[in-house]
């Protein structure tokens, strides 16, 4: 299967061979022509698996640049994201005349007001911001053709639920809807069915996010003990660029200060920390001028870096899905991973769910101390 066969457009193809996307992804078979279609879709799929482009592709072909209305809304729950959606979009630009605006907090409304004069076809928003410009009545979704809902697991997990609804609620009844999430819970379901006709579910299998490409190692500390090991395996590794993963903000403050005077080149990343300067922080990693980034779940959530070699589990993900999801940002496009997770003895319950939902028991890494 390649793009010609799915009806992408040659301009569209030229973009992204030029990108070095010869050949779509399980997702993007799947969900390029029944979105083209103008049907409504609920889709698992996790970061990494390319399912920005598999809306994105579909959508950009259909939207009419010879109308002034706002044709497509893609909403999203971390400004990192719209961010990164965004960044997407703007590369497809060049296959058609569309004007994009990208709405989140932390940029300046006024330039955004001002650049909403100019017909917008497609806007990639946050939901705390859209629902300011709703509220000016700067923004008219009345016309609006497809909804994207993306990251929706996440958008209910940071407690947007009635944000979402308010911002449906300004929306036509009839359109098209696209439910994109990592994991499809029943939460998930529940507000995708209320609103979507008929849907067209697809669910991409755990195992293509490929986890073959991602070397898995365990080690069984104490939480005493943790840190110490944790440093010892980071000497020992040197690694690139890694992420390493904590349970709660705290955890990750604390984590910060001890590797900070230990003399680690690392950044904390998590919820709290306001939005420009999560900004900075994540720039300077994608840069790789930060070894280690010390994050949340909720924070790293939809950030696809590339060059990421490791990821260290500081502690136990809630879900084997969370474990999944972390290390999922290793072992990309072709390249092999690392990953090493921390645990100690009131875990090994967690640890044997993951390892029987992988299907083989993760190698023991011995540390020294």
């Amino acid at each position: 299967m390649n793009f010609k066969q799915l009806n992408i457009s040659p301009e569209l193809i030229s973009i992204l061979t030029r990108s070095g996307i010869n050949v779509p992804t399980p997702i993007q078979e799947k969900s390029i022509s029944p979105i083209k279609d103008g049907k409504d879709i609920i889709a698992e799929a996790a970061t990494g698996t390319g399912k920005t482009l598999a809306f994105l592709l579909p959508l950009i072909e259909n939207i009419n640049s010879k109308s002034n209305d706002i044709q497509v809304l893609i909403l999203t729950p971390t400004r990192e994201l719209a961010i990164q959606i965004t960044n997407e979009a703007n590369k497809l630009k060049d296959a058609k005349e569309i004007n994009i605006l990208a709405a989140y907090g932390g940029k300046d409304i006024s330039s955004q007001l001002k650049k909403l004069n100019n017909n917008i076809h497609l806007i990639i928003a946050t939901p705390g911001r859209l629902l300011d410009h709703i509220n000016r009545k700067s923004i008219d979704l009345s016309k609006l053709k497809t909804f994207v809902l993306d990251e929706a697991d996440q958008m209910l997990f940071m407690g947007f639920k009635n944000e979402v609804e308010k911002i449906l609620a300004s929306m036509p009844k009839k359109k098209q809807m696209l439910c994109f999430s990592a994991t499809m819970d029943s939460a998930v379901k529940k507000l995708a069915y209320r609103y979507m006709k008929d849907p067209i579910e697809i669910s991409i299998e755990k195992e293509e996010i490929t986890l073959d490409s991602i070397k898995q190692e365990v080690v069984e500390t104490t939480d005493r003990n943790k840190r110490d090991a944790l440093c010892k395996v980071l000497d020992e590794d040197n690694p690139f660029m890694a992420i390493i993963f904590c349970r709660t903000k705290r955890r990750v403050d604390e984590l910060e200060t001890v590797l900070h005077t230990r003399n680690y080149n690392c950044l904390k990343l998590h919820s709290d920390i306001p939005q420009n300067k999560r900004e900075r922080i994540m720039k300077s990693f994608r840069n790789a001028d930060i070894q280690f980034l010390i994050a949340t779940d909720v924070a790293a959530r939809g950030l696809d870096i590339t060059g990421v070699t490791h990821i260290y589990n500081y502690d136990i993900p809630e879900t084997v899905e969370s474990y999944i999801h972390r290390i999922g940002r290793t072992g990309r496009a072709g390249e092999t991973g690392y990953t090493c997770l921390f645990i100690d003895p009131k875990n090994l319950r967690a640890l044997k769910e993951i390892e029987e939902t992988i299907g083989f028991e993760i190698t023991r890494r011995d540390v020294i101390l």
